[in-house]
C-alpha cells in the first residue's frame, strides 16, 4: 500500500478517529491513503489497531481487493496486532459474495496460524458459505468436524443444515424432520428457518405444504419477510395459483413488508405466463414508481409474455426501455424478439435485430446454438417468402460466415427465390453450396432450378453449368 500523505494529523490523533475518516470515505483509493498517511504518525506514537486494521479490511473486500486486504493480514501478525474473528469472517463472506468458496475455506482454516481460534459463529459461517455456493460435500465434512469439537447444535447451525437439505427433492423430507425436532434439542426455530423450509418447498411444487409451513410461522410469532412471501408468490405462479399470489401481493403491502423487485418480477412472470401482459405492464409501472430498477428478469418476462401474445410492438417498447437503462439483451431475448417479429410478417425487422446482435458482439456458444440456427433461418425463409431475394441473401451469407449451419428448407427457399427472378448464376450457386454442406437437393429444389431456367429459356446452357460444377466439387480432391 501506498505511503502518500493525504492529510496532516495532529498530535492527538486517535484509531477512533481514523476509523470514521475510513468509514466516511467513498473512495476506496483516498482510503488506502487514509489508511497510509495515519502509519506515516508511528513515528509520533499512533499505531493501528485491530479496529482501523479491521475496517481497512473490510473496505478492501467489498471493492474486491482480496491480495491488498490478505497482505493486511499478515502485517497484522508481525505487528503483533490482535486479529479477531470478526475481521477472518468479514474476509470469508465476501469471498463468498465473490462466488469463491475455496478462497473462504482457505481463509478459515489459517485462522489457526494466526493464533485465532475458530468459534461455533466461524463454523456456521463458513458452512453457510459453502451451502450457498452448492459445495455440499464439503459442507458436510466440515459441519461434522464442528460436532466432533463438541459444540451443541444450535438454531444458527441447524438452519445451515436445513438449508443444505432443502437443495434436493431426496433430502427435503430429511429438511422437515430436522425442523420438527429443533424444539426437542432446544433450538427454536425462526424466521429464518420457515424460509428456507417454505422456499425449499415451492420449488419442489409441494406447494400446499408450503401454505402450512407460511401460516404456522405467523402462529409462531415468526415474522414473515419479504423473502418468505417472494418464495411463496414464486410457488404459487409456478403451480399456477395467480390469483392467491395476487392476493398475497396485496397481503404483504398492507402489512408494510416492501415488495423487492424479486417479488415483482416473480408477479409479472406469473401474469405474462397467465396471458396478463397487460395487467404485467402495469405493476412495472407501480415497481418504477416504488423507485426499483427493473432487472433482466424482469424485462425477460414482460418481452417473453407480449411476445407469446403477439403485441410485438409493446415487446419492442419494453425492450427499448430495457436498454435505455443500460441493460444488454442476451441471445434469449434477441431470439424471443426476432421470433415474435417473424410471426407477425417483420422480416425486415427480424434481420435488422439480427444484424444487432452481431454488432453486440453476441456469438453462438454451446447452449445457444441451435437457437441462433432458428432464428437466421427463419429470417432467410421470411426475407424470400416477401420476395426480398438481396437481404435474404445477405442474411444467408452472414449466416454462413458466422458458422451457423443452413437447413435444407433454407436452401429451397433461397433457390426458389432467386430461380423466380431468373437470377440463374446464383441459383446454381446455392444449390453448389448446398450439396457442400451435406444437403441432398430434392425434386423441389431441382423444380425451382427448372422453372427458373425455362423462364429464361437457356435451359441447357445453364444445366451444362450447373452438372460441370457439381461435377468439379465431387472430382476435386479434398485437402
Amino acid at each position: 500500500m501506498s505511503n502518500k500523505t493525504l492529510i496532516k494529523w495532529s498530535k492527538q490523533i486517535t484509531t477512533s478517529q481514523v476509523q470514521k475518516l475510513i468509514r466516511a470515505e467513498r473512495d476506496i483509493q483516498k482510503a488506502i491513503l487514509i489508511f497510509d498517511s495515519a502509519t506515516g504518525e508511528y513515528a509520533n506514537g499512533f499505531r493501528h489497531d485491530h479496529n482501523t486494521f479491521g475496517v481497512m479490511i473490510s473496505r478492501l473486500v467489498s471493492a474486491n481487493q482480496f491480495r491488498s486486504a490478505e497482505e493486511l493480514l499478515s502485517r497484522m501478525k508481525e505487528e503483533k496486532c490482535d486479529l479477531t474473528e470478526g475481521i477472518f469472517l468479514s474476509i470469508c463472506r465476501a469471498y463468498g459474495r465473490a462466488h469463491r468458496p475455496l478462497d473462504a475455506l482457505r481463509i478459515f482454516h489459517n485462522m489457526k496460524e494466526f493464533q485465532c481460534e475458530p468459534t461455533q459463529k466461524s463454523y456456521v459461517t463458513i458452512c453457510s458459505i459453502l451451502v450457498d455456493n452448492n459445495q455440499l460435500k464439503i459442507a458436510k465434512k466440515i459441519y461434522r468436524h464442528m460436532k466432533e469439537m463438541g459444540f451443541p447444535p444450535n438454531t444458527a447451525s441447524l438452519n445451515v443444515l436445513i438449508k443444505a437439505l432443502c437443495m434436493s427433492s431426496g433430502t427435503m423430507d430429511a429438511a422437515l424432520r430436522i425442523f420438527r425436532e429443533m424444539p426437542n434439542r432446544g433450538c427454536i426455530p425462526d424466521s429464518y428457518t420457515y424460509g428456507t423450509l417454505i422456499n425449499g418447498l415451492c420449488k419442489m411444487q409441494r406447494i400446499e405444504e408450503a401454505k402450512e409451513l407460511f401460516k404456522e410461522m405467523e402462529t409462531k410469532g415468526c415474522s414473515c419477510t419479504v423473502v418468505t412471501y417472494t418464495s411463496l408468490i414464486h410457488g404459487l405462479c409456478l403451480s399456477n395459483s395467480l390469483n392467491e399470489a395476487i392476493k398475497l401481493f396485496e397481503e404483504m403491502s398492507s402489512k408494510g413488508i416492501e415488495p423487492n423487485v424479486v417479488t415483482y418480477s416473480s408477479l409479472m412472470d406469473g401474469l405474462c405466463k397467465s396471458g396478463q401482459s397487460s395487467e404485467a405492464i402495469g405493476l412495472l409501472e407501480r415497481m418504477v414508481s416504488k423507485h426499483y430498477s427493473p432487472n433482466m428478469i424482469t424485462y425477460s418476462a414482460l418481452i417473453n409474455g407480449l411476445c407469446n401474445e403477439g403485441k410485438i410492438r409493446e415487446a419492442l417498447e419494453v425492450l427499448d426501455r430495457m436498454k435505455l437503462q443500460g441493460l444488454k439483451p442476451d441471445a434469449g431475448l434477441y431470439g424471443k424478439v426476432i421470433h415474435g417479429l417473424c410471426d407477425s410478417f417483420k422480416f425486415q425487422e427480424a434481420a435488422n435485430f439480427l444484424d444487432e446482435m452481431v454488432l453486440g458482439g453476441i456469438s453462438p456458444n454451446r447452449l445457444t446454438w441451435s437457437l441462433h440456427v432458428k432464428i437466421h433461418n427463419m429470417v432467410v425463409q421470411g426475407l424470400c417468402t416477401d420476395n426480398d431475394s438481396s437481404r435474404a441473401f445477405q442474411v444467408y451469407l452472414s449466416t454462413r460466415t458466422r458458422g451457423i449451419s443452413i437447413d435444407s428448407q433454407t436452401f429451397n427457399s433461397l433457390v426458389s427465390c432467386f430461380s423466380k427472378i431468373g437470377d440463374i448464376h446464383k441459383s446454381a450457386r446455392l444449390v453448389n453450396e448446398m450439396v457442400l454442406e451435406g444437403c441432398v437437393p430434392d425434386k423441389a429444389i431441382w423444380n425451382s432450378v427448372v422453372d427458373g431456367f425455362w423462364s429464361r429459356r437457356n435451359v441447357r446452357e445453364v444445366a451444362e453449368l450447373l452438372q460441370v460444377e457439381l461435377m468439379q466439387d465431387f472430382l476435386e480432391p479434398k485437402v
